[in-house]
């Protein structure tokens, strides 16, 4: 009986190691030869800021505009003449006349407000000579330097070279297109043929003619005034 039971057992042993030689040979599983990539951290390490007082330097695009080193730096030349405190504006020249005597620096248009008018004396140079004066006088613009025409007067011989004339504004051209102008003047003496013994420059902004508004304007007394210089 026993020996029975250990035939069975070495047979069944080796009915199983048949079956095991007679199956598929198994696939060896292959190495893996990529290197493990690291994975970066989600979160980025951030350096701190450092602040400094240090100025920073910026630079601009140059452009056409130029600079100071564009322009010249020597200044041009000027001009200059010396000038003397005692320098004083020349006279007008007087040829011919010793004096001319008006009798204030205004007067009023019309005949409403006083003076009126300005009274011219004049002495000339050669009265033996002389036969007439010639009293020349214009408006003047005060604004806008505007002149008028000459207006030529005749003025009255007195005897031993005086000649006067009362000037009023009535008798000048261009009376009405004038306000409170100057009135320029300017004298000529000339023998009985006309023929000329002398001239003057002429008088500028020296009398003023000034509107009349008699509720307004105060009455003034004419005192002469010489235009010698």
């Amino acid at each position: 009986m026993k020996n029975i039971f250990s035939v069975l057992l070495i047979g069944s042993l080796v009915s199983s190691c048949s079956m095991l030689g007679s199956g598929p040979t198994p696939t060896p599983v292959p190495t893996s030869t990529n290197t493990r990539t690291v994975v970066p951290s989600a979160t980025p390490t951030v350096p701190t800021p450092t602040f400094t007082n240090t100025p920073t330097l910026i630079v601009f695009a140059k452009t056409d505009t130029p600079t100071a080193e564009s322009f010249p730096t020597q200044a041009p030349d000027i001009v200059t003449f010396p000038v003397s405190q005692d320098t004083v504006t020349p006279a007008p020249s007087m040829k011919g006349f010793i004096s001319i005597l008006v009798s204030g620096k205004e007067f009023y248009k019309g005949k409403k407000c006083t003076p009126a008018s300005v009274n011219f004396t004049v002495q000339v140079s050669e009265p033996g000579r002389s036969a007439y004066v010639v009293l020349f006088v214009r408006f003047k613009g005060k604004r806008t330097g505007v002149t008028s025409e000459w207006t030529s007067i005749k003025m009255d011989n007195k005897g031993a070279g005086t000649f006067t004339h009362d000037l009023t504004s009535v008798e000048m051209i261009g009376d009405t297109s004038f306000t409170n102008p100057w009135v320029e003047y300017q004298l000529v003496t000339t023998q009985a043929n006309t023929r000329e013994l002398g001239r003057t420059d002429i008088f500028s902004e020296r009398i003023s003619l000034l509107e009349c508004h008699p509720e307004l304007t105060p009455q003034v007394s004419s005192t002469p005034t010489a235009s010698t210089p």
